[in-house]
């Protein structure tokens, strides 16, 4: 583990994102609230939460860091139904639903690992509360959108 006593303690925030993709049917399904195990984005949401919390606990060298806020939050978005441009007539539209999570602290080091974790957890809950539905499921496209504070500086994906 990184020695981080000697660093000024400064307000860091970090924030992170994903994609699950999934047939419109399982879309709706979790649109309408109709799924077996209840609420799946409100859970998903809490367990992105939970998370941020427990992230030093799964990830062996990361530091374990006071979180001070969280933000998550969900949003919809079709993808063409045949992305490859081959004009496959059998090829289903998918929906994407996006987790972003941004992880604020006061500490010595970022939360971009927090930020990072709760996004998969989160995506991952999506995938466990609706896998009986449909186990074609993807996650992707996990990855830090921005950082700000400490002594490298800010990030910005471009």
């Amino acid at each position: 583990m990184v020695d981080v006593s000697a660093k000024q303690v400064s307000v860091r925030e970090a924030t992170a994102r994903g994609d699950i993709l999934m047939s419109r049917p399982t879309a709706n399904l979790i649109q309408s609230g109709s799924a077996r195990k209840g609420d799946v984005l409100g859970v998903a949401r809490l367990a992105a939460i939970q998370a941020t919390k427990h992230t030093a606990l799964l990830i062996p060298l990361c530091h374990a860091i006071p979180v001070e806020a969280v933000s998550v939050t969900f949003s919809w978005a079709d993808q063409p139904a045949d992305p490859t441009g081959t004009d496959n007539h059998n090829v289903q539209p998918t929906a994407v639903l996006r987790c972003e999570v941004s992880v604020r602290t006061s500490a010595k080091t970022g939360v971009e690992m927090e930020a990072l974790t709760a996004v998969s957890v989160g995506c991952l809950t999506v995938y466990d509360m609706v896998k009986a539905v449909e186990r074609e499921m993807e996650i992707q496209n996990i990855h830090l959108l921005q950082k700000k504070g400490g002594k490298s500086g800010d990030f910005c994906r471009t």
